[in-house]
């Protein structure tokens, strides 16, 4: 594991850095054709860099480089060892740089320099390597179709891919779509969130060091009307995977239908519960898992457990000792690497978490700027904030009296993408986790499973397929059948 380094450390390499300020198309950085637009520290309002963004005729050319890389197979027709060993030579990279990566992540985004250092950043290059070494390990199929015939069953890349990210976080969601996208083959052209262009750029620039032939990995930063909607809309993309907002991801299949019907993976929000039924044991341990769903990362996670179902018979305790978990979240400097909670990430964000907050609070419920600490509220199962996504460091609690309210209260929701179930009988459990409709339901802990294991949403947390694990690689290929007739050319009976 990493250590850390202490406030200091962090500010120097910070004061050292130089951030990338333009799209990276063709396998160079070039002046954008859009707006220029400031990318900032949300802890200080600070300008961290002016970037030269895209626009739609950047993205033609994007899409054009990309499709001819594709064509001419400089990548996607590369042997399969060949992209496995670029890929891991930009894992190396990625190493060798890690705390550049860490710091400008951290700066960007307001995120812990904690998080960064320990969790986004060896994340990010675990998940790249672990889809670079499954390259040359995922077998075709035959059919069992007899002796006449042959039935083979291939995989082949689906072409050049939109990658478009969110700004929670920008390297590991970065990781999660070019590391299996990449691996299959495919040209990418990347869309980073405005908020959080950095990393991506940089990561660019590591790709071409590493080897990756030009056009196969490009960055447009910029806006959603003057890139994210030209790349969902232009004929020449085959696949776009989202990671957003539901009401955004909504758009993207509206693009698909108004130009070629290109594939669309969406991975949307969430309102995912934490039930706790009234045989947990170990409430020490729940609660930490519960501080731990609700506030990592600010609360600004698609996965956040946002909702504390819990049996009245276990309330009282289970509330004391999340309480006094709160005490080791502090709040405050990103880059001091004892701060647990950094900023949210930008003025218009911290208006709609701070909208929600009123009434009693049992923790938190006053922010200053962009910083807001742990919040937990009691709250009926109408209140909006057991309702809506806050995506904020925001937790409400609510009293059942059985098994059954808390599973059909896990399930009122429109959102479907993570879950957990606490309860010290394994049955109880299990049926728990059959039961609620989400994605990843966790028994006894709070957790995203892991690169292994396939993440997305049911209902509107999710569409069209999932991340990670091998299951990623279904959404970044086409399958084909190719059929070889070995009958006799001469007998005419087999002749349909």
């Amino acid at each position: 594991m990493t250590d850390l380094l202490t406030r200091a450390d962090y500010a120097a390499i910070a004061a050292d850095l130089t951030f990338p300020a333009t799209p990276f198309i063709d396998g160079k950085f070039r002046r954008g054709r859009g707006k220029t637009m400031a990318t900032s520290n949300p802890a200080t309002g600070e300008d961290l860099a002016q970037i030269s963004t895209a626009d739609a005729a950047d993205v033609d050319l994007a899409v054009e480089k990309a499709r001819e890389a594709f064509e001419q197979g400089r990548w996607a027709r590369l042997h399969p060892s060949g992209r496995k060993d670029a890929l891991i030579r930009l894992c190396k990279l990625m190493t060798r740089n890690r705390r550049e990566l860490a710091v400008m992540e951290s700066l960007e985004s307001g995120k812990p320099i904690r998080d960064c250092e320990l969790v986004d950043v060896p994340e990010a290059i675990h998940t790249i390597k672990w889809h670079a070494e499954a390259v040359d390990k995922l077998y075709d199929q035959t059919g069992p179709v007899g002796d006449d015939a042959i039935s083979m069953i291939v995989r082949e890349p689906i072409g050049v891919v939109a990658a478009i990210l969110p700004w929670n976080f920008p390297l590991l969601m970065l990781a999660w779509k070019i590391g299996p996208a990449l691996a299959a083959g495919c040209s990418v052209i990347v869309k980073p969130a405005e908020q959080t262009s950095l990393t991506a750029l940089r990561l660019a620039e590591l790709a071409m060091e590493a080897g990756l032939p030009r056009g196969v990995l490009q960055v447009l930063p910029g806006d959603g009307p003057s890139v994210g909607e030209p790349l969902g809309r232009h004929m020449g993309v085959d696949m776009v995977s989202f990671t957003g907002s539901t009401e955004t991801g909504r758009r993207f299949l509206h693009y698909a239908a108004d130009s070629n019907l290109k594939k669309v993976v969406l991975e949307c929000g969430g309102k995912n519960p934490a039930v706790v039924l009234e045989d947990a044991e170990n409430l020490d341990l729940v609660a930490a898992h519960v501080a731990n769903a609700a506030f990592w990362n600010m609360g600004e996670n698609c996965s956040a457990g946002s909702r504390l179902i819990v049996h009245k018979a276990i309330k009282a305790p289970l509330i004391e000792r999340l309480l006094a978990r709160l005490r080791d979240w502090k709040t405050g400097d990103p880059l001091d690497p004892q701060t647990h909670l950094g900023a949210l990430i930008d003025a218009d964000h911290c208006a709609k978490v701070a909208s929600y907050l009123g009434g009693p609070a049992l923790a938190g419920g006053a922010a200053e700027g962009a910083f807001l600490p742990p919040t937990v509220y009691e709250v009926s199962r109408d209140d909006p904030r057991a309702r809506e996504e806050i995506f904020g460091p925001i937790l409400s609690v609510i009293e059942v009296a059985s098994t059954e309210e808390a599973l059909a209260l896990a399930n009122d929701t429109d959102y479907g993408l993570a879950a957990s179930v606490f309860s010290a009988n394994g049955r109880t459990a299990l049926r728990a986790a059959r039961t609620i409709r989400a994605g990843t339901v966790t028994v006894n802990c709070y957790g995203e499973g892991d690169i292994s294991t396939p993440f997305g949403g049911y209902k509107q947390s999710g569409f069209g397929g999932r991340d990670n694990g091998l299951h990623a690689f279904d959404q970044y290929t086409e399958l084909k059948t190719i059929w070889v007739d070995l009958s006799d050319p001469n007998d005419a009976d087999n002749l349909g």
